[in-house]
């Protein structure tokens, strides 16, 4: 079975304001990828064996799907079961609970392989419809990993094309601004969004309770409304308008609101390179997804400038900006 590779994603901006129909922007990101593949005879390690199980009860759950009459599409399920009872595993170098689409990956990869008749896409770009409708079919599936899921990382991983999110009922393909082309030529300075791995893996569904439980108080919640979500909304909008300047000085302000507000989220081993950040104005860092752990994300002017600050950090970019 010659299975393709469905890639990572990185949710740029719109981290918890999603939830309260902040806009979002998604990039898949091809550093990390996985497929579904079959061991060979040298292949026996509990990793795999450890995969073909949890696929088998992902497959459990589905099944229960159709069984409730919950699933809105047809999926090949004596192919699927066949094939794990060959050694079906899915090879993946995506960190789990790391923010970047593990579980996302994983339900494209077996949409891909097993459902009977695919949601159309008619011209190569999907529609809002077309999107909306993959959307929720994602959902259902990746609920099985996250208890419940807005469906939005396996999208990603599917269609590996940025996604715009305005409301959860609106989401459209993107271009991503060349920023190298508009650059002056005797411009030598680069700057870069780059991925500060934490080293520590972290689940989403107790961060995510622990933001809806704050919104519950009515401060919280105002500073959320009132610039939280304006200020994710301008840097989106400033970045894809190839306004660096716009959008450095909306991320300062996103950095040092979740930074004063965001502190649980922040693991404490970086919060004294994040307030570095903030002192300096060399670079500023945000959440990457969740936070709690995984990815923190960071931005740069110039890169080469920053790069000490992180010699202690596995660091990767992830666009030159």
């Amino acid at each position: 079975m010659k299975s393709p590779f469905f890639n990572s994603k990185i949710l740029l901006f719109g981290e918890y304001g999603i939830i309260h129909e902040a806009m979002g922007l998604a990039l898949p990101y091809d550093l990390f990828q996985g497929r579904l593949i079959f061991k060979n005879v040298t292949q026996v390690s509990s990793k795999i064996i450890q995969s073909n199980n949890e696929l088998r009860t992902f497959a459990d759950y589905l099944k229960e799907l159709v069984k409730e009459d919950d699933f809105p599409i047809a999926f090949d399920f004596t192919s699927l079961d066949f094939d794990l009872e060959q050694g079906l595993f899915f090879e993946s170098t995506i960190p789990q609970g790391f923010g970047v689409g593990s579980s996302g990956s994983l339900t494209a990869a077996m949409y891909q392989r097993y459902a009977r008749k695919k949601l159309p896409i008619a011209n190569g770009v999907p529609t809002t419809e077309e999107i909306s409708n993959l959307k929720k079919v994602f959902a259902k599936m990746e609920s099985h990993f996250h208890g419940s899921s807005s469906g939005f990382d396996p999208l990603i991983c599917y269609l590996n094309m940025p996604l715009l999110i305005k409301s959860k009922q609106h989401i459209e393909v993107t271009q991503i601004p060349d920023f190298e082309a508009s650059k002056d030529k005797n411009d030598t300075i680069k700057g870069a969004v780059f991925l500060l791995n934490t080293g520590r893996p972290r689940r989403t569904e107790p961060l995510v309770n622990l933001f809806l439980e704050k919104c519950k108080n009515k401060a919280f919640a105002d500073a959320c409304q009132n610039q939280f979500i304006p200020l994710n909304n301008a840097c989106i909008e400033t970045f894809l308008a190839n306004d660096l300047e716009g959008m450095f000085k909306n991320l300062s302000d996103l950095s040092h609101f979740q930074y004063k507000n965001f502190q649980p989220m922040i693991p404490s081993l970086y919060r004294p390179l994040w307030k570095h950040g903030l002192q300096t104005n060399d670079y500023y860092l945000k959440l990457c997804g969740a936070g709690g752990g995984g990815f923190i994300l960071g931005f740069a002017k110039d890169f080469d400038k920053v790069k000490h600050h992180f010699s202690q950090y596995q660091v990767r970019v992830v666009y030159e900006i």
